[in-house]
């Protein structure tokens, strides 16, 4: 039988099995309740509010920022289409950065000059994605947004249990941090996103609009209620809460798990021809992703791999090729030419839990016999 990788692969513990069948017996837990509380006391921050989606959390992030026509939001052009979707969905702008050539995050040097030559009103947030979970300077960014008075909005679907000098992402000063429990072809069985800050403020708006911006009394009747604001319905199921809540138990060990499967990759690829290995100073890259460089033909060296059994993915499509983008707002191809240059090559690896050192070889061995057919 020909041996099969996939590119990713959930891994559901006893943990969850019994959340989801206290949840089906209808016993008397509030699990999307005790989810917010577990998830904001592992993340070290003071608030957490559940959504039915990762998208939902960003989404929900722009209604209680109260972005409205015209407004601004910076992103990096190396993101997934939701981010700057969720922008436009209030008929607000996003502006699209260039990215760093190593981590393929948003460029703080390039940032820093739009930011000094566009001050606006108008200028309301910057969206930060962590890609495969690696940080950027984030003090700097901090200091920049006060000088520049922007919100920060960090997008950490690859960054669920990452640290920056010790500090859980979404603890470490931003407005608000965005998580997916299902990110962009990551495998999982269940939909769910969080949103976490330490504003009050912020929170109080997010909760009220997370379910239509519905207020009842507690003393009156339960089908009573009030509307005192639009929002939508954001929230999660009992069912994605209970199955997400084991996974805050097993995150710690799962981000462990992937560092040695990365260690793996690096030891065994980093003198192959054709290929380079992730390059990044940061000693505390969770490895959500594993990012190779292929230096020529990388969709044919994809096609070769699929043909030996092995998935991978792409992370991701510079958003200034699609087509909304690209016509709505007269984009070139040749306007991020690092995002350019780094799309044309970039190939996600194989990076899940279960993975098995054997299956880690196998990935290794068959990349190294593609690349040396190269020429």
């Amino acid at each position: 039988m020909k041996t099969k990788i996939p590119f990713s692969k959930f891994i559901s513990g006893r943990e969850a099995h019994s959340n989801v069948s206290d949840a089906l017996d209808g016993e008397d837990v509030n699990q999307v309740g005790q989810l917010e509380d577990e998830f904001s006391s592992y993340i070290g921050v003071e608030y957490a509010i559940a959504t039915s989606h990762g998208t939902d959390a960003l989404h929900l992030a722009m209604l209680a920022f109260d972005l409205k026509r015209g407004d601004k939001v910076v992103c990096s052009v190396n993101a997934h289409p939701n981010v700057p979707e969720v922008v436009r969905h209030f008929d607000a702008e996003p502006v699209f950065i260039d990215i760093d050539a190593d981590t393929y995050n948003i460029n703080l040097d390039a940032l820093e000059n739009y930011l000094e030559d566009n001050q606006s009103k108008k200028l309301k947030a910057v969206i930060i994605t962590h890609i495969a979970g690696d940080t950027i300077d984030l003090q700097r960014l901090y200091s920049m947004a006060k000088i520049y008075d922007v919100k920060i909005v960090e997008n950490a679907n690859d960054s669920f249990g990452a640290t920056y000098k010790g500090e859980k992402i979404g603890s470490t000063g931003a407005d608000v941090t965005c998580f997916d429990f299902s990110p962009h072809l990551k495998k999982n069985i269940c939909n769910g996103g969080m949103l976490v800050t330490n504003d009050e403020e912020i929170m109080q708006r997010a909760k009220l609009l997370r379910n239509h911006g519905i207020t009842r009394d507690e003393d009156a009747l339960e089908y009573i209620y009030e509307v005192i604001d639009i929002g939508n319905d954001y929230t999660m199921s009992e069912l994605n809460a209970a199955y997400i809540r084991a996974q805050i138990m097993e995150q710690d060990a799962n981000i462990t798990r992937h560092q040695e499967i990365a260690e793996m990759y690096t030891k065994a690829l980093a003198s192959v021809e054709h290929v380079r290995v992730p390059r990044s100073e940061n000693e505390e890259h969770p490895f959500s992703l594993y990012i190779v460089k292929i230096d020529k033909n990388r969709d044919s060296f994809a096609v070769e791999l699929k043909k030996e059994g092995i998935e991978t993915g792409l992370h991701y499509i510079p958003l200034h090729f699609l087509t909304y983008y690209k016509s709505k707002y007269s984009l070139r191809i040749n306007d991020f030419p690092v995002a350019l240059r780094t799309y044309q090559q970039v190939l996600s690896l194989p990076m899940y839990t279960g993975m098995t050192d054997k299956e880690v070889k196998f990935v290794c061995d068959k990349i190294k016999k593609i690349a040396s057919s190269r020429v």
